[in-house]
């Protein structure tokens, strides 16, 4: 059947691929000129599956009152009269408690898990490289208190049988022998070894060619004006250049898909948290991490792709703004000459993102209360680590297959009656 796929991200296109592959005809279509121009063009880097964590998580509301009046601040707050934006952080806050954390955490795992193997099995067949690494993830402790703060992580993650290890400083160290150079700073680490590191717009590019194979055809600068629905159904899309019609729609515009759904009355709780992050080239490799070290007192994560070095991190709630804030550049850089001192920082670029954000930190993925209209969004940090997953998932649902793994509580119902308030 005719399926249309909103957005060329990594979640768009990985779920046009998969579309394709079982033998839709799929159109995408994207406003910017080519793939991953936006929240997937320069992100942390990170493919990971056992480092995959809400934020919502006890404790949150008073860390993070102590981070609005930190200088290197992993989370910023703008606040302005914005009824999406109250919600979301009221919603958020709901989500803050250990019960709430265990279930969210576990939904995450699940499907970062699935992703896992759903992106080797897409490697081997595709051939693809993008400045792939299989190295794991560092979440880097420089405090007891975090160290002893990560037990409930470990706890999840032996729940769910993620391979995991605890490591004092010198396991770290010989997992990353160029923490050598700042011992003195770090007191552990949390090691997932099946996490992995990839350049994401690398991989989106080399998969949409693979997708065009296919037969998928782009329509890139093609801006959405609306969803086209009669009858309860959605029969396609108006765009600036085209009615184009279909029997199946995907939404996978990140931070935009709540403004397209709001006519229809479906309330998605997604809301653009900005991330940023500098590319830096390697000048000693001796100095650079062999992998992902995650900066746990900033939330920066420090990821070798290739020759370069990806400094990623911080939460920015503003709104749909995508400015470059100098004042988050300094952090970025403080995080990784404190850790990996040495590099040239003059010849870096820098870049932000809006990353799609739900409140209990699990993406959006399956129908909605409109015949043939699915959502696949609100991945938030973690759209290059779950995106092939979601898309098998995508893929399974609109062909009404029965999917690998549970997909039921990942469903825009999951948030309630609420959720899908009526048209007004």
């Amino acid at each position: 059947m005719k399926v249309i796929v909103l957005g060329a991200g990594i979640v768009g296109v990985t779920s046009a691929y998969q579309l394709a592959k079982a033998g839709h005809e799929v159109t995408v279509v994207d406003r910017q000129p080519g793939p991953a121009l936006e929240t997937s063009f320069a992100n942390a880097g990170e493919v990971s599956f056992g480092y995959c964590s809400p934020w919502a998580a006890p404790g949150i509301p008073m860390k993070a009152m102590k981070w609005l009046f930190m200088k290197h601040a992993p989370l910023i707050l703008r606040p302005k009269l914005d009824m999406a934006m109250l919600s979301w952080m009221a919603r958020m806050l709901s989500n803050c408690t250990s019960e709430r954390y265990a279930i969210n955490k576990s939904r995450m795992l699940r499907l970062a898990d699935y992703s896992r193997i759903a992106l080797a099995e897409l490697r081997a067949e595709t051939g693809i490289a993008y400045d792939e690494r299989m190295q794991g993830t560092l979440q880097l402790f420089r405090t007891q208190q975090q160290l002893e703060a990560s037990a409930k992580d470990v706890k999840a993650l032996a729940a769910d049988g993620i391979p995991y290890e605890v490591l004092d400083r010198d396991g770290c160290i010989r997992f990353e022998p160029a923490l050598k150079h700042v011992r003195e700073k770090i007191v552990g680490g949390l090691l997932t070894p099946k996490d992995e590191t990839g350049d994401c717009f690398k991989f989106t590019n080399a998969l949409a060619a693979k997708a065009e194979e296919l037969g998928v055809r782009f329509a890139y600068g093609t801006t959405i004006k609306a969803l086209d629905v009669e009858a309860g159904r959605v029969r396609g899309v108006i765009t600036d250049r085209e009615r184009m019609s279909a029997e199946a729609v995907v939404v996978a515009l990140g931070s935009y898909s709540p403004l397209l759904l709001k006519p229809l009355g479906i309330r998605l709780p997604v809301y653009p948290v900005k991330g940023y992050s500098l590319t830096i080239p390697i000048t000693d490799a001796s100095r650079a991490p062999e992998s992902t070290v995650m900066d746990e007192t900033y939330k920066i994560a420090i990821t070798r792709l290739g020759d370069r070095i990806r400094v990623g991190g911080m939460a920015e709630i503003s709104g749909y703004t995508n400015d470059l804030g100098l004042a988050r550049r300094d952090t970025l850089e403080y995080s990784v000459t404190d850790l990996f001192p040495g590099g040239d920082i003059s010849k870096a670029s820098f870049w932000s993102g809006l990353r799609p954000m739900t409140p209990d930190g699990t993406p959006v993925i399956g129908p909605t209360k409109v015949a043939g209209l699915f959502l696949n969004t609100g991945h938030g940090t973690l759209g290059w680590t779950m995106s092939t997953g979601s898309a098998r998932l995508i893929g399974d649902l609109v062909s009404g297959g029965q999917p690998e793994i549970d997909a039921k509580d990942l469903a825009i119902s999951r948030y309630g009656r609420n959720a899908e308030a009526k048209k007004r």
